[in-house]
């Protein structure tokens, strides 16, 4: 494909089926609970405004609260898997040899 061209089926917006079935159901009883789900891939959708979703992020469910400006992203974009701890202190020793 030449530079510059955008691959139409690349582009299409994935959502998981059973997932956006059980936010539908969600929105016409009112509940408020909490969905779980292991679907990083999934689209976020104008149905899942106002919704509080856990996406697994390959450890634990991050709990996400959807808003406006998150439509069209992933969710697994604000479900982070990795954790920076921060590079080791010097040591004693290591110091000492400068």
């Amino acid at each position: 494909m030449k530079k510059g061209i955008i691959n139409p089926s690349k582009s299409t917006k994935y959502t998981n089926a059973k997932l956006l079935a059980k936010i539908i159901k969600m929105k016409a009883t009112g509940d408020k609970k909490i969905i779980k789900t292991w679907r990083r891939e999934s689209a976020i959708t104008t149905e899942m405004v106002g919704i509080t979703i856990a996406v697994h992020n390959g450890k634990t469910h991050i709990p996400v609260y959807i808003n406006d400006a998150m439509v069209g992203h992933k969710l697994g974009e604000f479900a982070i898997t990795r954790n920076f701890r921060s590079h080791n202190r010097p040591t004693e020793r290591s110091t000492s040899l400068t």
